[in-house]
């Protein structure tokens, strides 16, 4: 499977979606507490830790 930026972003959404999901199910905080805190940290650490891998896998490729 060849990934590109749309699935790269739908993989990235959908690992963020199950998590926030999980952490309102089982109730270990409250739910707005993960939608405004939680939710955009996955995202951003999400973010920038594709972005390295990225990096990484270029540096890997090229070298």
């Amino acid at each position: 499977m060849e990934f590109d930026l749309p699935k790269t972003v739908a993989l990235l959404v959908a690992l963020v979606v199950v998590g926030t999901a999980a952490l309102v199910g089982m109730g270990v905080m409250a739910t707005s507490t993960v939608l405004m805190m939680v939710t955009p940290a996955m995202l951003v650490f999400g973010a920038v830790c594709l972005a390295i891998g990225v990096k990484h896998g270029e540096y890997r490729a090229a070298n």
